[in-house]
């Protein structure tokens, strides 16, 4: 049996490098695109040996495109694809969003989704098999105050999820979203000691998530594990959704 490919968007950092270490630590084949955290990337190529890493901006239509083509190029085929790479804007009332950071940030969180998905599907639907792990957000599922963007965004990658794993079931691929809560990442990094202590009371489990608490769900999705599990959102909360 060949060994298991994955193809991982956003994987030099936080939960993108989770699911790389993981997927990796499985025995699966891992190919991952990052696009400026080259220091990160190549320690995770030195610490992982065989692991491929990609630079390029899945906000940009040929360069996503091209990173499809070289992870398809370099993997053989493509069993998994984890589409984790997204972008936030600071907090801000939706009158001092520009339409300009409107559409990067959805070029950068939906319209990638629906770039990469395309270029990868076929190889998908000529193998019969497949799975497709998409990356949303709590506030995808529930709304954020002065994150109406991100939120709208979100929210369109899980009826993207839906509505695909409708179409490709019949030919025997997996589409799944996973939904993390708050997670102790980079994105968060703007948050204050206080507030970060306050959403950890506010969480039923009385605690912030871990990069690798979101890449073993990921994981999973993709596995055997879930051969019967396709169109569904996995809350990785805490409770904090429900």
């Amino acid at each position: 049996m060949s060994m298991k490919t994955v193809f991982i968007t956003g994987g030099s950092r936080g939960i993108g490098s989770a699911a790389v270490r993981k997927f990796y630590n499985e025995g699966w084949k891992v190919a991952f695109c990052y696009r400026h955290s080259e220091d990160k990337a190549q320690q995770l190529v030195k610490e992982l040996p065989g692991v491929i890493a990609l630079c390029g901006d899945i906000a940009d239509a040929d360069s996503a495109n091209r990173l499809c083509r070289e992870a398809l190029e370099k993997l053989g085929h493509i069993d998994a694809l984890v589409l984790n790479a997204a972008a936030a804007l600071p907090q801000k009332l939706i009158t001092d969003v520009t339409l300009d950071e409107w559409d990067s940030l959805f070029a950068a969180d939906l319209r990638s989704v629906f770039v990469m998905t395309k270029a990868i599907l076929p190889d998908m639907i000529n193998r019969k098999s497949g799975s497709i792990v998409t990356l949303s957000s709590m506030w995808g599922e529930v709304g954020g105050s002065c994150e109406v963007a991100y939120s709208a965004a979100k929210a369109g990658v899980i009826g993207f999820t839906k509505a695909l794993a409708k179409e490709v079931g019949p030919s025997g691929i997996r589409v799944n979203c996973v939904s993390p809560g708050v997670i102790n990442t980079d994105m968060n990094a703007h948050l204050s000691d206080e507030d970060m202590q306050a959403l950890a009371d506010e969480t039923p489990l009385c605690a912030l998530g871990a990069p690798e608490q979101v890449a073993d769900a990921i994981y999973m999705l993709c596995s055997n594990s879930a051969s019967f599990i396709t169109g569904q959102v996995l809350g990785v909360n805490g409770g904090l959704v429900i």
